[in-house]
């Protein structure tokens, strides 16, 4: 191959002209080999409980929550009615599946106490309730002794190895 040739070969196949944009061209496409481990380039949009995720946004210096809206005078009805709603329509599917089918298992059989309990865990994150309950994260002191968390870590284990679907409004709780 002619020398001329080679230069429009490097061309067409390196557009870059400096040694900086070839290497950030290959770092960001191809995995690295560093040692025995393969890296790749780092991901704009890392999952919840990943490593990196952890580091650039520890849960401590996230900003707080918004207060929660004060009911005071909303009837049992029309407070199970908004908890079987919020426990359908989390935002997230593992939320919503496990919530919901909580709450069409347990909700017609808690007492004011109890509804007003679930009403603060809704006012909880998505993920965080989800990885509390499936034990991927220590919940905080306010949920450690609380026996409805108990009942919804258990309904989280699954031991019965029930296959869950989100359940019917026809046959939730009144």
């Amino acid at each position: 191959m002619s020398l001329s040739t080679s230069r429009i070969v490097r061309r067409i196949r390196f557009p870059c002209n400096t040694a900086h944009n070839l290497q950030r061209a290959q770092s960001t496409t191809q995995p690295q080999r560093n040692g025995d481990k393969f890296s790749s380039f780092s991901d704009p949009y890392p999952l919840p409980l990943s490593s990196t995720a952890l580091v650039s946004h520890p849960p401590e210096t996230l900003d707080p929550l918004p207060p929660p809206i004060e009911r005071n005078d909303e009837s049992l009805q029309t407070l199970r009615a908004r908890l079987v709603y919020q426990s359908r329509k989390r935002g997230t599917l593992e939320a919503d599946l496990l919530l919901s089918t909580f709450a069409g298992e347990h909700l017609r059989h808690m007492d004011e106490a109890e509804l007003r309990e679930f009403d603060k865990l809704m006012d909880e994150p998505d993920w965080d309730i989800y990885y509390w309950a499936i034990g991927k994260r220590d919940p905080p002191a306010r949920w450690i002794h609380s026996s409805l968390f108990a009942k919804l870590r258990t309904h989280a284990a699954n031991e019965g190895k029930v296959v869950r679907r989100m359940p019917d409004l026809s046959t939730s709780p009144k």
